[in-house]
């Protein structure tokens, strides 16, 4: 498995997902301030000609380095919109008939249509699966008397951290729930 490396400014505020390799630059390079993860990656090396011993590096799961790095987001921390992002925060679910889809049949929706002066952006975006987007089209919810099952809302750093890795260990999962938002559903899963 390709365990990826959280990696989190000497603040402890996340700042993004690295190789294990790259973990393994920052110990070499003592730019590891500490550590807040429970589990260890171990990186395997040569072996030694004189002893036949293998040698070895233990990488922390989540480190803190000695810098204020601002990492991958900007604008606020705020994740760059996508459609795989979008249903993931929406967990797969159509934002009007609360039905569960697989990916190619979920759409993006803007809730203030595009049309009218909506902007795409997080707080005007769900996922909506194909029939209830082309229910809607490019009426106002109040219009056609369809009504949202959760409120849009742009993701912190935290929660877009979660939302694009699906390989998230128990430990980096812990520490980055404790800094989602209040309003996030993952919150709620929490």
């Amino acid at each position: 498995m390709n365990t990826l490396i959280l990696k989190l400014d000497i603040a402890g505020q996340p700042v993004g997902w690295i190789s294990r390799e790259e973990g393994a630059l920052l110990y070499c390079r003592d730019q590891v301030a500490w550590e807040a993860g429970e589990q260890v990656v171990r990186l395997h090396g040569g072996e030694s000609r004189l002893t036949g011993t293998r040698s070895f590096l233990d990488i922390n799961t989540i480190v803190a380095t000695r810098s204020h790095d601002k990492g991958l987001l900007s604008k606020g921390d705020v994740p760059c919109l996508t459609n795989k992002q979008l249903f993931s925060r929406d967990e797969y679910m159509c934002m009007y008939c609360g039905k569960q889809y697989g990916n190619s049949l979920l759409t993006r929706d803007h809730v203030m249509p595009l049309s009218r002066g909506g902007l795409d952006i997080w707080e005007n975006v769900v996922t909506a699966c194909r029939s209830c987007n082309q229910t809607k089209d490019n009426a106002l919810l109040s219009e056609i008397n369809m009504k949202l099952i959760a409120v849009p809302y742009a993701p912190n750093r935290a929660e877009g951290l979660i939302l694009t890795n699906r390989r998230i260990l128990a430990d980096q999962m812990a520490f980055l729930k404790t800094r989602v938002g209040k309003g996030s559903r993952l919150r709620v899963a929490a």
